[in-house]
């Protein structure tokens, strides 16, 4: 029967226990990569579910200001599809060929979450519209 040497004692357990010690780190950054690869996911889906609600809202604005000139110089804040939605319409007039021509600049801006946390989401657009010359 073979003994173990006096300074080979525990080797066997030592080692186990640091083998048990990488796998248990490396399954902790395995379920740390998942949860932030999943996270990138949505955030990627709720970017661009506030793009398309601020183009939304764009088009919308310059249906509005072009119909209707008069509401163009106005501050408009709505909820759409889980975003807030603020379009702001500036009107302005120019001489081109001696008409007046009005010229509409619109921003549409979608926010969803608050400003500062992880889960915050915004898009902003801009636009700039012309009416017909009167």
């Amino acid at each position: 029967m073979n003994r173990p040497a006096r300074g080979e004692k525990g080797f066997a357990l030592v080692s186990a226990i640091f083998v048990l010690v990488v796998l248990a780190a490396l399954g902790t950054v395995m379920v740390k990569v998942s949860g932030v690869q999943s996270r990138t996911g949505t955030l990627a889906l709720q970017t661009a579910q506030a793009y398309q609600a601020a183009r939304g809202a764009l088009e919308w604005g310059i249906h509005r200001a072009v119909e209707a000139p008069n509401l163009c110089d106005a501050t408009s804040t709505f909820p759409v599809d889980g975003f807030s939605v603020t379009v702001t319409c500036h009107a302005q007039t120019v001489s081109e060929g001696g008409a007046n021509v009005p010229i509409y600049r619109l921003t549409a801006l979608a926010e969803q979450g608050t400003f500062g946390s992880a889960n915050y989401v915004s898009r902003s657009l801009q636009a700039t519209a012309s009416g017909e010359a009167p």
